[in-house]
């Protein structure tokens, strides 16, 4: 059995409790699927009152995260894990996609540093991770819930996390296109019916249409990624 193991390091541990403590990631931490430690990193902090901010210098607004409790903080880490891959969530990274999941999956173990505050010492991006990864074009109060988005993310491709490994073929994205249209009873809702092929009983049919919707949505919702298909075929 594979375990893919995740440290995340923030100054509010408390906020991973829920997230990482109920539903698909809970179970899968119960089977020993997913390893996931969150370190508080005002614990790898020498300041009296355990600050991990500072001024930042040549002037300019709000507080920077230094650099020395985050590197201790890896390299206590990386004495367990020497192989683990450092990601820094920020919103000045490259892009997160699902492509980029599957390639996370493949990692024996990730290191997920959440930034807060203004920034973070550029030390660390230079230095200590090995990528830096942003979940939109937007901007959060800090890393905390791209790092949710990631470990959830990623965690849905390790083999035995979902209950039916054809789920992960059949989502949206996978094959670069939306998913199709999904229905279930009652099939006459006020009016409102479920598509008759549905339940024509004819896999053939069914899989065209399922096919045919999955492009309408994509070329309707998300042009981009259907230009891209073009292109590629």
């Amino acid at each position: 059995m594979r375990t893919l193991r995740f440290d995340i390091v923030s100054i509010f541990p408390g906020m991973f409790e829920s997230p990482f403590g109920d539903s698909i990631i809970h179970r899968a931490r119960e089977k020993g699927l997913l390893d996931i430690r969150v370190h508080d990193l005002r614990d790898f902090s020498l300041n009296k009152h355990r600050k991990v901010d500072d001024t930042p210098f040549g002037g300019g607004v709000g507080m920077v995260m230094n650099v020395e409790p985050i590197a201790r903080a890896l390299e206590t880490i990386k004495k367990e894990v020497p192989k683990a891959r450092t990601i820094l969530l920020s919103p000045g990274g490259k892009p997160f996609n699902q492509e980029k999941a599957g390639q996370l999956a493949e990692e024996e173990s990730l290191v997920l540093i959440c930034g807060r505050y203004e920034g973070i010492d550029e030390r660390v991006r230079l230095h200590f991770a090995d990528e830096e990864i942003s979940i939109g074009d937007y901007i959060l109060t800090g890393g905390e819930i791209p790092a949710m988005v990631l470990v959830e993310t990623v965690s849905r491709l390790i083999p035995g996390v979902l209950g039916d490994s054809e789920s992960i073929v059949e989502e949206s994205f996978t094959g670069g296109v939306l998913e199709y249209p999904q229905y279930t009873r009652p099939r006459d809702f006020k009016g409102f019916k479920v598509p008759d092929v549905l339940v024509s009983g004819d896999p053939k049919k069914i899989r065209a249409w399922q096919k045919a919707e999955a492009l309408k949505k994509t070329e309707n919702v998300r042009p981009d990624l259907f230009e891209k298909i073009k292109r590629d075929n």
